[in-house]
């Protein structure tokens, strides 16, 4: 069976750059790579194992079931489930070994029965709102909360966290402001903390750009896989230099030349003012590739830019190749987010296009397309 003509290729080396960056910013605090959203797109086992290869002391995941996969794949390493769990999810917790971040008290008596029934002792994270607003225990609830854990059999305090909602921005006063309010939170029960206790907040903003954030542990996400929290690189810094890991790239099905005044795909979005030649790309907003980038994105064709015209549908895109100087024919790869070339186009560039950020971009490019693997 042939393969899909789009392609997502991911890079093991630029994924080892960039953890050893973020190493070096890390200092003495651990390092929990997020892999969650099946590795931002990228493949959650394959970079976990890219990243336990490079040294990271633990892994964090949305969900138990995500948490069940590394497991089963192997994974020795603490494994925080951080966003929470239900009844349903208590099973998974147990049977791998995963680290609950505990949200607020609903679930605490039937965690320690089930623990104690397992015959085994879970540590819980407690995960503070201290100013993200989205979900968590408020600082002024912690205390109660870290009475609850102690008094219950088969739990245990291993650490307390929250999350910055504004770290992308650098010059903005929240990201202290919120860092004040959790370490002043943790500083009033710092006689009810155990030894060992893992104090956690950095996220891929905190550590760039806040050191005094990093405490015990980071949780590196975004710039593990090449893009900075706050979009393009605002500062150049060959200490902190990130390389892109994923390219997405597909193949020119057909190209075709049509008259001065011929309107293109869907609802003629776009209408031709001279004769123009097309390469038409078997790629849409079934592989991630969003209708948003009708008429605006560009992609790499012989290393050259050409614009998108039409409106993007399934399966089909065409790109404007009249104004590229060579021999152009059916078969030849386009990139659509990479380097081709002197140039590249990344994922904060087509975040722009698409009104979103490259979060959005990768997950999207990684999870909908067939992922290979380079070094």
């Amino acid at each position: 069976m042939s393969d899909s003509l789009n392609r997502v290729e991911i890079s093991r080396s630029a994924l080892r750059h960039n953890f050893t960056v973020c190493r070096e910013l890390a200092g003495n605090a651990a390092i929990m790579p997020m892999v969650k959203a099946d590795g931002y797109g990228h493949g959650m086992v394959e970079c976990a194992r890219v990243f336990a290869t490079e040294g990271a002391e633990a892994f964090g995941v949305a969900e138990a079931s995500e948490g069940a996969v590394l497991r089963k794949a192997g994974f020795d390493q603490p494994i925080f489930v951080i966003v929470g769990i239900l009844p349903e999810t208590l099973g998974d917790i147990l049977k791998y070994k995963l680290t609950p971040a505990l949200v607020d008290g609903e679930i605490l008596s039937e965690l320690s029965d089930r623990a104690v029934l397992n015959g085994t002792e879970v540590g819980l994270h407690i995960k503070a709102d201290a100013g993200m607003g989205r979900q968590g225990c408020l600082p002024e609830d912690i205390p109660d909360l870290v009475n609850r854990i102690e008094k219950l059999p088969g739990l245990y305090l291993a650490g307390i966290m929250a999350h910055f909602p504004m770290a992308d921005e650098f010059d903005s006063p929240n990201t202290l402001h919120v860092f004040s309010r959790f370490t002043k939170a943790i500083k009033e029960i710092e006689e009810n903390i155990p030894e060992g206790c893992i104090l956690h907040i950095a996220n891929s903003g905190g550590l760039f750009h806040f050191d005094e954030t990093r405490l015990n542990m980071v949780r590196p996400g975004i710039s593990l896989y090449g893009c900075y929290p706050e979009g393009e690189p605002r500062k150049a810094d060959e200490n902190e230099s990130l390389e892109p890991v994923m390219k997405f790239t597909t193949r020119i099905i057909q190209v075709r030349t049509v008259a001065s005044g011929s309107g293109l795909g869907y609802g003629h979005t776009f209408t031709t003012v001279r004769k123009t030649q097309l390469a038409v790309l078997p790629v849409g907003y079934e592989d991630g590739y969003l209708r948003s980038l009708s008429n605006k994105a560009e992609v790499l064709v012989h290393g050259r830019r050409a614009p998108v015209v039409g409106r993007v549908s399934m399966n089909l895109t065409l790109a404007d190749i009249t104004d590229i100087d060579s021999d152009i024919r059916q078969g030849d790869e386009v990139v659509l987010l990479g380097r081709q070339g002197d140039d590249i186009i990344t994922a904060d560039e087509i975040a722009s296009w698409m009104d979103t950020i490259s979060y959005e971009v990768l997950c999207l490019f990684g999870n909908l397309n067939r992922r290979y693997y380079v070094d």
